[in-house]
């Protein structure tokens, strides 16, 4: 119990430090912003498909929402996302060890393990919050038409997953340098190899990798949410790697304490 407040205090000292700084603020309204115009563009589309059917078969057709707005929608999201995530990341472990206040922190009683954990407990924090926000949208077409609730959790559950993913592999990469733009820089370089092997999937049709390079996908996973698909094997392979991330991040850490 010890550890886990030890863990819960680190993220709340990062949390408060986020929500004074100017460039959450920004992050936060750029994607939002965003967002909405994909939402309200994507509605607009639907909306003038329903009437072209409507005036040629000339009663209200049954609109499948999901299909038409919520997975082109979280698929917009999905891109935007991997812009947004390394400027949420970049400063985690950057800053403290441009600032030397990282040695001060793994001189104290405080462990290597519990350092990750908090910084990524903290962005975590504020990554839910971010996504939260974009709850309204399956809200406000509830009240025009019929919305599958439980395939449009199962994207947002897909968007957590996949964004800790994200988050781990950032939080990796502040790892690794003392300059913030290189850390932003690198996240999204190792977040696009991850996309790079879904298109690989894609182009390898009907060789015998393509099954092994379609389960390392993370696209694929993920889409594989979006249809409300939920399966131990996404689940477990999504949770493996971001804790493969941390696990990374912990030994970055460590090789640095021993060579200081």
């Amino acid at each position: 119990m010890k550890g886990l407040r030890v863990v819960w205090a680190l993220a709340a000292k990062d949390i408060r430090i986020a929500t004074v700084s100017p460039i959450l603020y920004v992050v936060s309204g750029v994607f939002l912003l965003l967002v909405g115009l994909f939402f309200w563009q994507i509605v607009s589309f639907a909306t003038i498909q329903s009437m072209q059917m409507l005036r040629f078969q000339g009663a209200m057709p049954q609109l499948n929402l999901t299909a038409m707005v919520f997975q082109p929608m979280f698929r917009n999201m999905h891109v935007i996302l991997l812009l947004v995530i390394p400027l949420l990341t970049m400063r985690l472990l950057s800053e403290e060890r441009k600032h030397k206040t990282i040695e001060l922190v793994m001189t104290s009683p405080v462990t290597i393990a519990q350092l990750v954990a908090g910084k990524f407990l903290a962005v975590l924090v504020l990554y839910l919050c971010l996504i939260g926000f974009t709850l309204y949208m399956p809200v406000l077409l509830s009240v025009w038409g019929s919305v599958d609730w439980p395939t449009v959790l199962s994207g947002y559950l897909g968007f957590v997953l996949v964004g800790a993913v994200y988050l781990a592999l950032g939080l990796l990469a502040s790892s690794l340098t003392e300059n913030q733009v290189s850390a932003g820089v690198l996240t999204f370089g190792m977040n696009l190899g991850l996309w790079i092997v879904g298109w690989a999937a894609m182009t390898a049709d009907g060789s015998g990798v393509q099954p092994v390079l379609e389960h390392l996908s993370l696209t694929q996973h993920f889409d594989a949410f979006l249809k409300g698909l939920i399966s131990a094997a996404s689940i477990v392979y999504v949770v493996s790697l971001a804790a493969f991330g941390l696990f990374l991040t912990h030994r970055v850490l460590d090789s640095n304490r021993w060579r200081s």
